[in-house]
């Protein structure tokens, strides 16, 4: 995995390292059963040794994700927000506490309103509450998808500042957080729990300006960041049946199966190590916020096909078999088809057409 010379010098240099580290993870990583605080350490030493997603290190961030994710996408799935709060503290110019773990709680849902309000202003009040990362806020209200809530220290969530949002940092271990984990009942990643959380006067500290949080390019990268952990959770995939067909070499089917299994993979690879060039060096001209934004879309949407393709024909031409008898199989599947959700399917390629039209980015 990550041998191609498509991938930036900032992934081929660790790609050694990166299938060693796959492999010590599989083998020391939380397994099924346990409480989801035991998946912290983990997460922990992957970020100690991953690069953090910014320009220049690009291919070296995706490549350490994939890996991960290869060998168990439920802890991709803790890695990835954790590293991706990183960065983006880095890139705000502010720090995390030693040994804090963190979650980015960014959604939306119907009904739910998240909102910032400077101390003393009381809930109903609006208008800015901070700049950068210094002051202090009272968050009121319900965030919904905040994977492992109950077990993290920090998140940084996005709140509502009268008609802006904006990105916060908080400590989840104060009074006035709520974790509803009874909410989650997957059946994939069934111990990520991502349920609702409840807010009430919760101090937290603006990081970055109302609106900067989905502005900056870094926004659209953290997004091709999840994509280089699909592709992972495929090639885990990908290797069960590679190594069904090394045994039975006669077997014509298993053949084919891994053929169009290896360009389903090539072609995401091709996506992703092309995209992770542009980050690591984008040349002479600038690119625009839309054209990164563009670039994501198009490289997760490529990314979530081909993942779709191989989760579908392994599982086919394996058989039942798997899945009923070997969890570590059925997790896999289970995990990899609720993650890839993360992509919005038709209302994406909807997304990628409204910008062509309205901006063009396509070389035809």
């Amino acid at each position: 995995m990550l041998r191609s010379s498509a991938w930036p010098a900032s992934a081929r240099s660790v790609d050694a390292d990166g299938v060693e580290d796959s492999a010590r993870v599989a083998a020391g990583s939380w397994r099924r059963g346990s409480a989801p605080s035991d998946r912290l350490a983990s997460v922990r030493a992957v970020a100690a040794t991953a690069p953090l997603l910014s320009a220049g290190t690009a291919g070296g961030s995706f490549a350490a994700l994939a890996a991960v994710a290869a060998a168990d996408v439920a802890l991709a799935r803790a890695v990835e927000p954790h590293l991706d709060a990183l960065a983006i503290l880095a890139q705000a110019g502010a720090t995390a506490p030693e040994g804090s773990t963190w979650g980015v709680f960014a959604a939306e849902a119907p009904g739910l309103r998240l909102t910032a309000t400077a101390e003393g202003a009381g809930a109903g009040a609006t208008g800015p509450v901070g700049t950068g990362s210094g002051g202090s806020v009272l968050l009121h209200g319900t965030k919904p998808w905040c994977s492992l809530a109950s077990v993290l220290s920090h998140a940084l969530v996005t709140a509502h500042v009268g008609e802006d949002r904006q990105l916060f940092a908080v400590d989840l271990r104060q009074d006035g957080v709520t974790v509803h984990d009874e909410a989650w009942v997957a059946r994939g990643m069934p111990d990520v729990p991502s349920g609702p959380v409840d807010f009430a006067g919760v101090r937290a500290t603006p990081v970055g300006e109302p609106g900067w949080y989905t502005a900056r390019p870094g926004f659209a990268w953290g997004g091709i960041g999840v994509a280089a952990c699909w592709w992972g959770g495929a090639v885990g995939l990908a290797r069960l049946l590679r190594d069904r067909a090394a045994g039975h070499r006669g077997s014509e089917l298993l053949q084919v199966a891994l053929g169009a299994t290896v360009a389903d993979l090539a072609d995401a690879e091709d996506a992703l190590a092309g995209a992770a060039a542009r980050i690591d060096d984008p040349g002479p001209d600038a690119t625009t916020d839309r054209e990164w934004v563009l670039l994501a879309q198009v490289v997760r949407s490529r990314v979530r096909r081909s993942v779709d393709a191989v989760r579908e024909r392994v599982v086919r031409t394996l058989g039942p078999a798997p899945l009923t008898a070997d969890a570590s199989v059925a997790a896999r599947v289970a995990d990899l088809e609720l993650y890839v959700l993360q992509d919005h399917g038709d209302r994406d390629l909807a997304r990628i057409g409204r910008i062509v039209v309205e901006d063009g980015g396509v070389a035809w």
